[in-house]
């Protein structure tokens, strides 16, 4: 079933599950989301949240909401260990070319300010409810679930298991997790440290080794004032690899360390022996690598953890999981809805799968690499701004000024509006559910603009929403369906490597779908062949 009532169930309510619920939300479609858990999660599985999570959270809506429940990482310590001498590097962390810059939020807030923002539209999780049974079939999934000792059956059109490493949705479609586990343990904790660190300073405290995994001793700040969630090898290692099930960070239902075999690593690694207290919760645990061999089968999709694990070098995997379900959201809105044909739901695995490939191989060599001489690191590398679907099947048009199809669309400063007392940002502009087009418009253009306008309005009724970024003396066109700004030639030259193109299309997850010139038939193209939609009018 497809349009405004097609049913939807998202297994899992985890930061991934809830951001497809509210991306689904945005787009007019109420999702049932579930969760085993009876109460939401009091522990700080994840922290880390990107620069470019913040902007998919802008968009959401939620982004002041989880900055004021976090904290900027704003600076890093490195302590190499090289026999006897300890080498001490401290880096600040600041991304002023970007709208954000890198946040810790434990992980029990994030849910916090999601699950939030979906009860104001009216959705609750559904919580104590174990997907049982899963057999997807052609006219909808039936599902069985279980729920305070009773079970039901319930039937839906989409299914997306948003549920994790061990992943009921996953297990039921008999996908394959393939992969591997480093073969020894590592200890996790929730502390207190005494210490003069620097409020939002991270602490890695490293001892090289030879054909061994380095002994390390890392500790990522929390909000709350001189607490810490540590990461460290295990004090002791078991022979042999771990077994067939995955066994990923605080999932695994090992008990937990003790506060002294956390205090003893940091005696090794950390100049002053730093008092650790008050620990909170820790885990024992193994680190996976796995990818799974599909990320759909017909109607039915994984997303975040249930598709892919790796270490958690570099904070990427909830960042990673939360562009799983923006990616999916806008997308299987479309088709939901019936506004797009069901084979655009192809392009969600063919463009985060090899994202998360690439994430998998760069945290496992990260990992083994740490404290070893490198090229300098890429200041950009964990900000997931240079995420691209440029080799993906939804670009068209050809690079220009710098910026390429596929790439995430800059945001752009100080935009004047008329009417507006104050300067706007690009990104105050492209909010919106859908497709945005924006042009650069110069003398001349007025005319031609206002036509492609009108001709997208017609195709696509209420898909594309019209921003004209004028040069200045440029005569401003006059439609009411096209936002007016202007721009200083100084914002523009910060975000492009030339003149502007003129045209660029924005997909509803804020990455250029198009570029090209102020002409119609390529860019109404595009938008037939992406929706795949037969009923646009015939060119005139």
């Amino acid at each position: 079933m497809t349009g405004s009532h097609a049913s939807i169930l998202i297994v899992g309510a985890g930061p991934v599950g809830l951001s497809l619920a509210i991306g689904l939300a945005r787009r007019g479609l109420r999702a049932d989301i579930i969760d085993m858990a009876s109460a939401p999660s009091r522990f700080c599985r994840a922290i880390g949240i990107t620069p470019r999570t913040l902007e998919v959270f802008e968009a959401m809506g939620v982004a002041r909401d989880i900055l004021r429940a976090g904290l900027q990482l704003s600076g890093r310590r490195m302590i190499v260990h090289r026999g006897a001498e300890a080498i001490v590097h401290d880096q600040p962390v600041d991304f002023p070319e970007l709208p954000y810059s890198q946040y810790g939020v434990p992980q029990d807030r994030t849910e916090t300010v999601l699950e939030a923002a979906l009860e104001q539209r009216g959705i609750r999780v559904i919580r104590g409810s174990r997907l049982a049974r899963l057999i997807p079939g052609p006219d909808g999934q039936t599902v069985e679930l279980e729920r305070d000792g009773a079970s039901e059956t319930r039937r839906y059109d989409y299914v997306v298991g948003c549920d994790g490493a061990h992943s009921a949705v996953r297990k039921a479609l008999g996908i394959a997790f393939e992969g591997s586990a480093f073969p020894y343990d590592f200890m996790l904790g929730d502390v207190s440290i005494d210490w003069d660190l620097p409020r939002g300073t991270s602490l890695q405290g490293i001892r090289p080794a030879v054909d061994a995994p380095p002994d390390f001793f890392v500790a990522i700040p929390l909000p709350e004032r001189n607490r810490y969630r540590v990461s460290m090898m295990a004090s002791s290692q078991p022979p042999g690899a771990s077994d067939g099930e995955v066994a990923h960070g605080i999932q695994s239902e090992r008990p937990g360390a003790s506060l002294s075999q956390l205090q003893a690593v940091a005696d090794r690694l950390v100049p002053g022996q730093p008092k650790l207290s008050d620990l909170r919760w820790s885990s024992i645990f193994r680190i996976s690598m796995r990818l799974a061999a599909r990320y759909r089968i017909g109607n039915v999709f994984l997303a975040g953890d249930a598709c892919h694990i790796h270490p958690p070098t570099g904070g990427q995997g909830m960042n990673t999981g939360i562009q799983d379900a923006d990616n999916l959201a806008w997308k299987l809105a479309l088709v939901a809805r019936g506004e797009a044909a069901p084979v655009l739901l192809d392009s969600y695995e063919a463009e985060r799968r090899p994202i998360a490939e690439h994430v998998i191989a760069d945290t496992v060599e990260r990992s083994m690499s740490m404290g070893k001489p490198s090229a300098p690191p890429d200041r950009l590398q964990d900000t997931q701004i240079r995420v691209s679907y440029a080799e993906g099947p939804i670009v068209g048009g050809a690079p220009q000024a710098g910026l390429a199809p596929g790439d995430r669309m800059p945001d752009i400063q100080g935009l004047r509006q008329r009417g507006v007392g104050f300067p706007l940002r690009l990104f105050d502009l492209t909010r919106g559910p859908w497709f945005t087009l924006l042009a650069f418009s110069g003398d001349g253009d007025s005319d031609a603009l206002q036509s492609i306008v009108a001709r997208l309005s017609a195709d696509f009724p209420g898909k594309v929403a019209s921003v004209a970024i004028l040069r200045q003396g440029s005569a401003e066109p006059d439609r009411p369906e096209i936002t007016v700004v202007r721009a200083e030639a100084e914002a523009l030259q910060a975000v492009f490597d030339g003149a502007p193109p003129a045209l660029i299309l924005l997909r509803p997850d804020g990455y250029v779908g198009y570029i090209g010139a102020m002409a119609l038939d390529p860019l109404r193209d595009f938008l037939a062949t992406t929706l795949e939609l037969r009923h646009c009018s015939e060119p005139r």
